[in-house]
């Protein structure tokens, strides 16, 4: 018999030999999914198609306790992944077994599987938790207001790692059940389309849906005393709005603002097409903030957005969102010209179509009110910083930006491309040059050089790339010839200037000045 003798690297290479080769492989998910300006949030290695969350809430004593199941699919070899979540978690499991899990930072939950995970397989993730939101700080900070009679979470650019596990970042999204049992008399709100709610031993349950993807920071979750309408629009959307129960002096003018969510939502889907989701809505809950936000289906609005009687213009915004914001998501949050420079410009455009004022007069007035010294022209709207993510510039400068590119290639090309740009990147996520490489395309001409100047030079263009520019160069005080021009007159102010200016208190909250809402 012969024996063959085996020295160390031979020993070390056989066994290689027997462990699959792919073994290798299979890693950590990134910790981030690589956000230029949040590099922590979100997560990578797997896409989340959707959440099923099954909650129960007790408003006295704001413990939320929660079983949510992820269905996901992995992206690469998966040895470990994360999910982003504040509250404590007591059992994680992966395709219905026990998974080893373990907390870092302030919201990071690393979880390991019982056997690794291969790529491109559909996955199932239960996470059992429980908590007091309130007390959930992240960054300093809180996306959940805590009311007299309940709670809500409603934050930009994050809010469900206060009251659900998940990938949190808008590249990630997903269709969404909500169901969450209160005590009797109380209600919960979420996105979508109420399916049923049923009561049993002092706990009534309410079951929601959004049956389009969406962005975790969108989904929202009121918990409180609302008085609630319920309506379908013509083509036979259901409309639910809730105004909680003591918003006091505010409550008429929020009611008659709200209310007009379906005339609003009808108006512009002639301006951005047909509406993209299965539900409309808006809910006012009892909370001190002063910011209003997008939630899919269903906006937020604080009382104080009413404070001064009726304001339509804010419920403009938020339901331009809809196309703008929601159904077509920022790929990275240094996109989000993409939402808000629209959903301004929308304000402005109905404005025009209730004759207080055209896009043209408020793009004058802006240009003319902000002088070349004033910080404003230093934020660069396709590209603010993280701390200049929701600065007005974003907003105004923004909309300016959208006024220039309608005087140069015309109204009939112009609204294609606000009615095209919803279907062409509907339910996904988009930069700012897809919109550029988009508006060339359907114009047929090259608009690079009018978003740079508009979008990313730090400094007030020479003159507005408008029409009319004449009257706004001489008001700005500009000279062609060289010599110094006559004092400028002061710009005439368009009639829904207040209205739309008393919408800028939503860029900042109480709570954290780097993470306003809108």
């Amino acid at each position: 018999m012969h024996r063959r003798i085996i020295v160390p690297s031979a020993l070390a290479a056989s066994l290689l030999l027997a462990i699959p080769a792919s073994a290798a492989d299979y890693v950590p998910g990134a910790p981030g999914i690589g956000d230029s300006y949040y590099p922590a949030s979100g997560n990578g290695g797997y896409d989340v198609s959707h959440y099923d969350l099954r909650l129960t809430y007790q408003p006295a004593t704001d413990v939320l306790e929660g079983t949510a199941t992820i269905l996901a699919t992995t992206r690469q070899n998966l040895s470990r992944f994360n999910l982003d979540l504040g509250l404590k978690v007591s059992e994680v499991r992966v395709n219905g077994k026990k998974a080893a899990f373990t907390t870092s930072g302030e919201q990071e939950l690393e979880i390991t599987p019982a056997a690794p995970l291969e790529k491109n397989r559909t996955i199932s993730v239960v996470v059992r938790y429980a908590g007091k939101p309130s007390e959930v700080k992240i960054g300093g900070w809180t996306a959940w207001h805590r009311t007299p009679d309940g709670g809500v979470a409603a934050q930009e650019p994050d809010s469900a790692a206060w009251w659900f596990p998940s990938n949190d970042h808008p590249l990630d999204k997903a269709t969404f059940d909500v169901s969450v049992a209160v005590p009797d008399g109380t209600q919960a709100i979420s996105n979508g389309v109420l399916q049923s709610q049923s009561s049993k031993l002092g706990w009534t349950r309410y079951n929601w849906r959004s049956n389009k993807p969406q962005a975790t920071y969108l989904a929202t979750l009121a918990v409180g005393k609302f008085d609630i309408t319920t309506d379908r629009t013509a083509g036979g959307l259901p409309v639910l709005n809730a105004y909680s129960r003591d918003l006091g002096d505010n409550a008429g003018a929020a009611r008659a603002s709200v209310e007009r969510t379906a005339e609003v939502a009808e108006w512009l889907e002639g301006v951005f097409g047909p509406y993209p989701f299965n539900a409309l809505g808006g809910y006012v809950p009892n909370v001190t903030s002063g910011y209003a936000l997008e939630t899919q289906t269903r906006p937020f609005y604080s009382p104080r957005q009413f404070a001064n009687g009726s304001n339509v213009s804010v419920v403009v915004h938020e339901l331009a969102h809809q196309w703008y914001g929601d159904s077509v998501s920022v790929d990275n949050w240094k996109d989000i010209w993409v939402n808000e420079g629209f959903a301004r410009y929308s304000q402005w455009l109905w404005s025009e179509k209730e004759g207080e004022g055209t896009a043209q007069e408020l793009a004058d007035y802006v240009y003319a009110t902000r002088s070349a010294e004033d910080p404003f022209w230093t934020v660069k709207p396709g590209d603010p910083g993280p701390d200049n993510q929701f600065h007005i510039a974003v907003y105004d400068r923004g909309a300016l930006a959208l006024q220039a590119l309608r005087n140069e290639i015309g109204d009939e090309d112009f609204f294609a491309v606000l009615k095209g740009w919803p279907t062409e990147f509907a339910y996904g996520n988009a930069r700012v040059g897809d919109f550029v490489a988009y508006a060339e395309r359907i114009s047929g001409r090259p608009l690079a050089a009018l978003f740079d100047t508009w979008l990313y030079q730090p400094v007030k263009p020479a003159a507005p790339a408008e029409a009319g520019a004449g009257a706004a160069r001489q008001a700005a005080g500009a000279r062609t010839d060289g010599r110094s021009a006559a004092p400028a007159p002061k710009p005439v102010q368009p009639r829904s200037w207040k209205k739309i200016a008393a919408t800028n208190t939503i860029h900042t909250h109480e709570e954290h000045s780097g993470h306003p809402g809108h």
